[in-house]
């Protein structure tokens, strides 16, 4: 203990030197006890206020995310800075993914309340509304995290706010079922990437990614053991972003999930998946001469077999959530493009990819919401003759379709070009053959997608059905938030740079 004791006046220093490149989260765990104590105090009327606190609150934090931009700027550290014992990273590109991290779930906490079933829980929104905030918080610390442990532990901070939220709907069967898979693939997953930790600490001699001599005591270790090691890692992060093979949950727990939970699980847990995986590879991408695993290719392998595996497996799915879970795990190949890349160019596409995919993938699960509150339809064939009765959401459910298959005049399409341009750009350098199977693989895919995101118009505008619309059930919230989604996602195809110089 004494020995301890020289130590604390500069751990202090340390912790009060990093408060400031740790705002937005401290303002977030704050909202999380405000919103948790408003649940208690109120009980089962606090459901709107929670929600009030928790979006106002989301809107400070956001603003808070742009402050920590300008503080970069002003401590002219283009690397971004180290905090908290060197567990943390703040750097440009993570501040925007927090940024479309936080825009996101906005968004979603407004859309949560807008599903009937989720809405009719017998408990009330309150709880959700505090997972929600603390999930925030946790993909936050994914975003920054650059120790083993903080990686683990921010990993398995969201899978447990994300088991939560699946099984949120403890009185439907199939929710229940849903959130059981969802924590027994998690468990596995998270024994699997925590016995890759204790590998590579024990081979490494440090957590620390990038300080501690962990990357060089790797590259003298036993090159077979480390690879063992790495993978392990690898696939408890791949959990996260559902590539193949740890994709494999996502069908069944997305379609028993409550539709806004899997616009969640869709969309943030993936674009702050992506910020980790970046801080996890740059020590081994940069390090010269480094005799392990090439990242490049076996990343670069994933993605081809993610984009086959997702979107070919979509085409054959009737059933609406099931198709866009499949296409969720397509579009996670396609962004693995950039990261098999891995420079600056490449992470800025990332970037304004995830957040127009995640902006269109939100819109189309909330129509899927609007039409199964409307008329009851989960399947494609429940669209039938649709269009003409509900006008408004059959056409911004076409065009949310359009930027997620990557058509020209929406963001969707700037979003696939960036990243094809720049997997071009670093083609045109070395000409490997891994990379031109990338761009053939992307552009065959993106084809296929057409084929079942077309099902869904089709039915809408081109089949005839007597079903009776029960217009009194219509969600003019849906329809308000989809009508602005499909704004900005024409605008940010005909002006892209709106979003680009913001991010």
């Amino acid at each position: 203990m004494h020995d301890l004791l020289p130590t604390l006046p500069g751990a202090l220093d340390d912790v009060i030197g990093s408060f400031p490149y740790f705002m937005p989260e401290f303002y977030l765990a704050l909202l999380f006890i405000l919103v948790l104590v408003t649940d208690l105090m109120f009980g089962r009327n606090s459901e709107k206020l929670c929600r009030i606190i928790a979006c106002a609150g989301i809107l400070l934090v956001i603003h808070k995310d742009y402050q920590q931009n300008e503080l970069l700027l002003a401590v002219a550290q283009p690397n971004g800075h180290f905090f908290f014992s060197n567990m943390l990273l703040l750097n440009h590109a993570g501040t925007g993914f927090k940024l479309v991290i936080d825009v996101l779930a906005l968004i979603l906490l407004l859309y949560f309340a807008w599903d009937h079933k989720l809405n009719k829980h017998p408990k009330g929104l309150s709880d959700l509304y505090s997972i929600v905030v603390g999930a925030i918080f946790s993909l936050h610390l994914m975003v920054m995290a650059v120790n083993l442990l903080s990686v683990y532990l921010s990993i398995e901070m969201v899978s447990i706010a994300s088991y939560l939220m699946v099984a949120y709907r403890g009185e439907s069967v199939l929710s229940t079922e849903s959130g059981l898979k969802y924590v027994l693939f998690g468990a596995a997953s998270s024994a699997i990437m925590l016995y890759g930790i204790s590998l590579l600490y024990a081979m490494g001699g440090s957590l620390n990614l990038y300080t501690g001599g962990l990357i060089i005591g790797l590259a003298q270790a036993n090159s077979v053991a480390v690879t063992v090691g790495l993978v392990f890692v690898l696939a408890g992060i791949g959990f996260k972003l559902s590539f193949v093979p740890m994709h494999f949950w996502v069908p069944d727990v997305y379609e028993g999930a409550s539709t806004p939970v899997t616009a969640w699980l869709s969309t943030l847990p993936k674009i702050a998946g992506f910020a980790l995986l970046i801080n996890f590879l740059r020590p081994f991408i940069y390090f010269q001469g480094w005799p392990g695993l090439d990242f490049r290719l076996y990343l670069a392998i994933i993605s081809i077999l993610t984009m086959i595996a997702g979107n070919f497996a979509a085409v054959m799915q009737r059933n609406v959530k099931r198709m866009l879970a499949y296409s969720s795990i397509g579009h996670t190949g396609f962004a693995l493009m950039a990261i098999v890349v891995y420079n600056d160019t490449a992470f800025s596409a990332l970037i304004y990819y995830l957040a127009v995919y995640g902006m269109a993938n939100i819109g189309a699960l909330a129509l899927a919401t609007y039409f199964a509150n409307t008329t009851g339809a989960e399947n494609n064939e429940g669209y039938k003759g649709l269009g003409l009765k509900l006008p408004a959401a059959s056409v911004c459910f076409v065009i949310v379709l359009v930027s997620l298959t990557g058509l020209p005049v929406s963001a969707g399409f700037n979003g696939k070009l960036l990243v094809f341009s720049a997997v071009y750009n670093f083609y045109q350098l070395n000409h490997n053959p891994v990379l031109l199977a990338l761009l053939i693989t992307g552009a065959i895919t993106t084809v296929v997608a057409l084929f079942y995101y077309i099902k869904i118009p089709r039915n809408l505008f081109l089949k005839r059905t007597d079903n009776i619309v029960d217009t009194t059930k219509t969600s003019v919230n849906i329809i308000i938030l989809s009508i602005i989604i499909c704004f900005l996602v024409i605008l940010l195809g005909l002006r892209p740079d709106f979003l680009i110089n913001h991010i």
